[in-house]
């Protein structure tokens, strides 16, 4: 992940067909700023997301296409992420958990040098701008228990299950 601070200029977005339903994916700048699914928590209003353009989305469709696929566990595009300091330091953590594992919300506090901010990692973890591509459903309870996802906990199983090898046969209906 390449993160950008540069302040967003003219929006634009897709929607992409996907596995988990129509993915909303947005730019700022010419540079993928969200990456919504419908019935997302915390999505932003769709008039924010300037008009249609397909133009700017090129890489970042073929990525993901490959990630459902099965052919790409990691993603390489630019990123323009919008947050606190510490929102995108958590989403730094996030892009480091390796494909087809899971971490609790202890241990990214951990990580970030605060064990007592599971909390603030969860909230954090919960703005994600871009879900799949900064992996916030690899985020689980200190149980491994499937705790809340933006995009609905039936799309984290998917997600999970996919990156396990299980495919999207028992979820797909779901979408």
């Amino acid at each position: 992940m390449t993160s950008t601070t540069t302040p967003p200029t003219a929006r634009c977005h897709t929607v992409l067909d996907s596995p988990c339903g129509p993915l909303t994916l947005v730019a700022s700048g010419g540079v993928l700023s969200g990456l919504y699914m419908e019935g997302q928590r915390h999505r932003p209003a769709q008039d924010t997301f300037g008009p249609r353009d397909d133009r700017p989305f090129g890489e970042a469709a073929d990525q993901i296409a490959a990630y459902f696929a099965g052919t790409r566990t990691a993603f390489d595009l630019e990123l323009r992420l919008e947050g606190t300091p510490f929102q995108r330091s958590v989403w730094e953590q996030l892009c480091a958990i390796p494909y087809g594992e899971t971490r609790s919300y202890g241990r990214l506090a951990e990580a970030l040098g605060s064990p007592s901010a599971s909390r603030a990692v969860g909230l954090a973890n919960g703005r994600n701008p871009v879900s799949i591509i900064v992996p916030c459903h690899r985020v689980v309870g200190a149980s491994g228990s499937m705790t809340g996802y933006g995009g609905g906990i039936d799309r984290k199983r998917a997600l999970l299950a996919h990156e396990r090898g299980e495919g999207y046969a028992t979820t797909a209906a779901l979408f």
